[in-house]
């Protein structure tokens, strides 16, 4: 990278960070609401219909086949109490981020749908995954947020680190033993999951989504960051892009590797073949995401 080192791409890609759109003024407003526990949907409801774009999407999300509602929902106040305060959450953090880095513009290196249906699969998965486990739904309503967004660094070197990054998918693709995350280090000097971790520490998201993002493609994970649920995101993702190259992931081998000793071969079997059936659904989706 022309001689820089960690600290001066750092220095670069957080300076390249502040110039992108701050997240929606609603969005700090629409987390306390969701936090107050006088809230209700109504509440909520206002507080959303400030943003038209996101009643806009929330209403299209509501009505895709993701859900499968029976009728349709011309109501914000019926979408919110049918998706849920966990899912209107999740979506709202995600879809203002999404909006905010790529700011409708087309990304230039890769297929964004490929992008974001890949980031759904890896958050399907997630939540999927920690039912199996038995976590209560409290416990991993965050999960589907860190699958959506955990290659968002990815959008980063393409807006900014362009030429580079090419570079980096090109040496992946020639070399199949060479994973992208290697290339981007070789090249840039970084991963796209530490820069996606530094875009969402800059703009604020507890460490709880943040961190796992930034780990994972790290071996090395520190002591004091959830392992569990970067374990989870690593396994989610590593299975993704298994699927994605049409080849049957060996789940036993996955699961030994990422230590997650709560769920066995067959309950991640059972979640693959769910999967399988909810492609359709995924699609549909990211369809009313964009």
């Amino acid at each position: 990278m022309d001689g820089m080192n960690r600290d001066e791409i750092k220095t670069r890609i957080y300076s390249k960070i502040d110039e992108l759109p701050t997240l929606p003024l609603v969005l700090p407003k629409l987390l306390r609401t969701l936090e107050n526990r006088n809230s209700n949907v109504r509440t909520v409801a206002d507080v959303i219909s400030i943003d038209p774009a996101l009643t806009s999407k929330l209403l299209k999300v509501a009505n895709s086949a993701y859900y499968g509602f029976p009728s349709e929902i011309t109501s914000l106040q019926r979408a919110v109490a049918l998706l849920g305060f966990n899912m209107v959450r999740s979506l709202a953090l995600s879809m203002s981020v999404i909006d905010s880095i790529t700011g409708g513009g087309k990304l230039r290196s890769f297929s964004e749908e490929d992008l974001w249906v890949h980031s759904l699969v890896v958050a399907t998965l997630m939540q999927e995954i920690s039912q199996k486990t038995g976590n209560p739904e409290e416990e991993y309503e965050h999960l589907f947020v860190i699958g959506l967004l955990h290659d968002i660094g990815k959008i980063v070197f393409d807006l900014f680190f362009n030429d580079l990054f090419r570079k980096a998918i090109n040496e992946g693709t020639e070399n199949a033993r060479k994973p992208l995350f290697i290339a981007e280090r070789d090249l840039i000097g970084m991963d796209h999951g530490e820069v996606g971790g530094m875009l969402l520490k800059r703009w604020k998201f507890p460490p709880v989504i943040s961190e796992p993002i930034l780990y994972h493609h790290q071996d090395q994970i520190p002591e004091d960051i959830d392992g569990k649920t970067t374990s989870l995101l690593k396994l989610a993702d590593s299975i993704a892009l298994k699927t994605e190259s049409a080849e049957d992931p060996s789940l036993g081998e996955f699961l030994d590797r990422f230590s997650i000793s709560e769920i066995n071969e067959e309950d991640l079997r059972d979640v693959l073949n769910r999967l399988n059936d909810s492609k359709a659904k995924i699609f549909a989706f990211h369809r009313a995401m964009v």
